[in-house]
């Protein structure tokens, strides 16, 4: 696996700065966010230059770009905003491979109607999926138009809120182009640690075969987030499942501050040395 972390956890709005600083405290890759340009995280428009920017700051920087942020609410209950978002879905899967990746990265997003990563009860209705898969055929139609991959993160509080839902979304789909982006701390709130280990390895083997990427943050015991080594998530047991079926992609953190980078990326660096002296 190559350890990366979000480009946007370090101030700047320079591509290769940002870049510099991920590599600097010990990261191969970034998911990159337009933010890291000066731009809104979903502009309106990416110029040839600013896409090229980025690409030559990742060969530059030697850091690869796992991906590109393109996160909206895919089930808003204004109509106008989702048109909105996957308006500017467009704009990244256009410039995408000119800024180095294949990889944009989704929520299938909640009916709350200010904060897209906030539980609401009408997530789990029957017109909250019919209003997702509408917007995922639609966002599928520009990736097969750009060669992109869309990767869809099973998140509690959004409507794709466990594995056997982000299995039923892809077996809806059928698409290649829509993938799993897999964090194991959003599968879970306050459970024992043999609950969690259930989830985790049942999940992982659910969506084996669809995962991209994987995510690296972390719980503590109330069931609140916090930075990867610093909760109770068993990153032994997680990356363990991840190892197990085969996956070598990239483990990106976020969630932390630029000042806590390095020693998370050390966290997480013995976590995979010590899963490959097992597997030796």
């Amino acid at each position: 696996m190559k350890l990366g972390i979000f480009a946007k956890t370090f101030e700047g709005t320079d591509a290769l700065a940002v870049m510099a600083a991920a590599r600097d405290a010990g990261f191969a890759t970034v998911q990159y966010n337009m933010a890291c340009s000066g731009l809104s995280s979903m502009p309106d428009d990416i110029s040839a230059a600013v896409a090229k920017s980025v690409r030559d700051a990742g060969l530059d920087s030697g850091i690869a770009i796992a991906a590109v942020s393109a996160t909206y609410n895919m089930v808003h209950p204004e109509v106008g905003l989702r048109k909105l978002g996957l308006k500017r879905l467009e704009v990244l899967a256009a410039r995408g491979a000119e800024m180095g990746t294949e990889l944009l990265t989704l929520c299938t997003g909640t009916r709350h109607a200010t904060d897209q990563w906030h539980w609401h009860a009408e997530n789990n209705s029957t017109a909250a999926w019919s209003d997702l898969c509408t917007e995922m055929s639609m966002a599928l139609d520009i990736a097969e138009r750009y060669n992109v991959i869309l990767g869809i993160e099973p998140e509690l509080a959004n409507v794709v809120n466990s594995a056997a839902k982000a299995k039923l979304l892809l077996d809806e789909m059928k698409s290649p182009r829509l993938k799993i982006v897999f964090d194991a701390a959003n599968l879970f709130e306050a459970v024992s640690l043999q609950e969690q280990h259930a989830v985790v390895s049942t999940s992982v083997d659910m969506l084996a075969d669809h995962i991209v990427m994987a995510h690296a943050k972390d719980r503590k015991r109330d069931g609140s987030f916090t930075v990867a080594g610093q909760g109770c998530l068993d990153y032994g047991h997680y990356i363990a499942c991840l190892k197990a079926i085969g996956f070598d992609g990239a483990l990106i953190t976020h969630g932390l501050a630029a000042t806590d980078a390095a020693a998370v990326g050390q966290f997480l660096h013995s976590h995979l040395e010590r899963a490959k002296s097992r597997g030796a």
